[in-house]
């Protein structure tokens, strides 16, 4: 199992703070998670639409194309900004 947090207006948009899923095989990176997860419709699309959206697997920043496996720990956030 895959456990996904979500996090600032993210959260607010799906309305959960996390979630524990079963990925399919072919979820092998975090593009294809993103992918997957939009796929879920309502309200995960519109949510996670934003491609300035920062991911972290296993708690360190992530690149679209990074790896993912059964077990991993995924962060989703909007960009941080400030000053």
């Amino acid at each position: 199992m895959t456990h996904i947090f979500y996090f600032a207006w993210v959260r607010e948009k799906i309305g959960t703070p996390e979630e524990r899923i079963s990925l399919p095989a072919q979820v092998d990176t975090v593009d294809r998670l993103l992918h997957f997860l939009r796929g879920r419709g309502e309200p995960y699309a519109s949510a996670l639409a934003d491609p300035q959206l920062r991911v972290a697997v296993n708690q360190c920043h992530a690149q679209l194309q990074d790896t993912l496996k059964d077990g991993d720990e995924v962060a989703i956030f909007p960009p941080v900004s400030g000053g």
